[in-house]
């Protein structure tokens, strides 16, 4: 099965990246064909500097390679490095009707939220359905906030197909529902846009420590009692837990012997043990750089020969020479 994924090269990538997205994806290469990208050209719909932008998709990239991906099992480069996508894009724009567009939910809850409405964060869903239809993706990992982009996907894909012959597979939505929404410091879903996010690799755990303080939760006092049930610590805690290290986490909450003190500190040793492994791979890939950048390019060589073969039979079908 040929599954893609991608993130934005936003900015720091966070603990709710991690399990949402770059930990299935480590599962996922083990098992099937896995397509991975850094989508740095999503990323300008909301980058405003150079410098930053090229910066954040080398961090990602390198970070992704630390957690785990591996190019001898995934295919993995940067969006930029396969322009036929954004041509594939402009195609399928034809497409694309404006109501289904206007009906995305993501675009809405990025204006509501103040990022700067324009075509680039309007079509960005045109632009997603490229990257998914141009390999024959049949599975597309996503939380449940992006399920609509991959049935929006269906619909434009569908609606060429129609026109024009059995030229795109349509994908398929997978969500891990375990970790489909991963609650930031202030129990809203963690993002960069929303400030709400514990970085993935901090530099010090005094630091680490410092940002679990910030997670919010009820003011019961020392001795009583602690609910888990819908505490922001215990459903972050919970990610790096089995059933049976849950349970004995939620005895301790609800002993009195506790307060949410000693829980952030669990939890940022939690954390900070999860990625002590990928923190040495990450110094080593931050000190061979080279390295990255020939991994990268080994990923676009495969995908623009895939895309050039695909551009092919897209132009041949709609009259492009």
């Amino acid at each position: 099965m040929r599954v893609l994924t991608g993130i934005q090269a936003s900015g720091k990538l966070h603990i709710g990246n991690y399990f949402g997205a770059m930990k299935p994806m480590i599962e996922l290469q083990e098992e099937h064909e896995l397509f991975t990208f850094i989508a740095n050209y999503h990323s300008l719909t909301t980058s405003k500097d150079a410098a930053t932008l090229r910066q954040y998709s080398i961090d990602a990239a390198v970070d992704y390679l630390s957690v785990g991906i591996d190019p001898n099992k995934t295919t993995f480069w940067m969006q930029s490095h396969s322009p036929e996508v954004l041509e594939l894009y402009w195609i399928l724009s034809k497409f694309t009707p404006m109501g289904l567009l206007e009906r995305a939910h993501s675009y809405k809850d990025k204006v509501a939220r103040g990022i700067s409405a324009n075509h680039a964060l309007f079509s960005y869903p045109v632009l997603m359905a490229a990257d998914i239809l141009m390999l024959d993706t049949q599975t597309v990992p996503v939380g449940k906030d992006q399920i609509q982009h991959v049935e929006m996907t269906r619909d434009i894909a569908t609606k060429f197909n129609n026109e024009y012959g059995e030229i795109f597979t349509l994908p398929e939505h997978l969500v891990q529902e375990e970790v489909a929404t991963i609650p930031g410091i202030d129990g809203q879903k963690m993002s960069k846009s929303y400030d709400n996010a514990i970085d993935l690799f901090m530099e010090t755990e005094k630091k680490l420590q410092k940002r679990c303080n910030k997670i919010i939760s009820s003011s019961t006092p020392l001795g009583e009692p602690l609910k888990w049930e819908g505490d922001n610590i215990y459903n972050l805690a919970a990610l790096f837990l089995d059933n049976s290290q849950k349970q004995e986490l939620r005895a301790r909450y609800t002993s009195g012997k506790e307060g949410y003190g000693h829980f952030k500190k669990y939890l940022k040793e939690l954390i900070w043990e999860e990625l002590s492994e990928a923190r040495e791979k990450r110094e080593y890939y931050l000190t061979h750089i080279d390295e990255v950048h020939d991994i990268l390019a080994m990923g676009a060589k495969k995908v623009s020969e895939i895309s050039k073969q695909k551009m092919g039979k897209v132009k041949d079908a709609i009259g492009l020479l």
